[in-house]
């Protein structure tokens, strides 16, 4: 139905669209600057398309850490309005978590903001089980 690829290096900064429909509080320079440095710490970013137009985005990070072992998490994950609710983040998902195992992770993890609600909602029912919350403190 849909295609679901790895955007090459050469072509992430296309996501930054998608990036300011997150947030669009983040000037477009920043996120501009913060994706090279993302990219250079082996940031990798799967697209879904529509007949060749980008509908949907899912960053990724494989990491290693002593409690969980090789995992993918996902970072980013956004789907066009228009596109909601369709399966089209399901069928992402899929791909991603297959993507995951192909590189040797056993697990996915991901952190999700305590004010989306939906967000929430569609991780546990992705098989998410919440384990802890995510803490942030600014250093300047």
């Amino acid at each position: 139905m849909y295609q679901i690829r790895l955007i090459p290096k050469e072509e992430l900064y296309s996501i930054i669209p998608f990036l300011r429909i997150l947030n669009d509080a983040i000037p477009e320079d920043t996120l501009q600057e913060r994706l090279a440095d993302m990219m250079q710490r082996n940031y990798e970013c799967a697209g879904v398309y529509d007949s060749g137009r980008m509908i949907g985005i899912c960053g990724m990070w494989i990491l290693n850490k002593y409690y969980v072992g090789k995992h993918i998490e996902p970072d980013n994950v956004m789907i066009l309005p228009e596109y909601r609710n369709k399966g089209v983040g399901e069928e992402m998902m899929d791909w991603v978590y297959e993507y995951g195992r192909s590189q040797g992770c056993i697990a996915s993890e991901l952190n999700c903001y305590v004010v989306n609600d939906k967000g929430i909602r569609f991780w546990l029912n992705q098989g998410y089980k919440i384990i802890g919350f995510h803490c942030q403190k600014k250093l300047q």
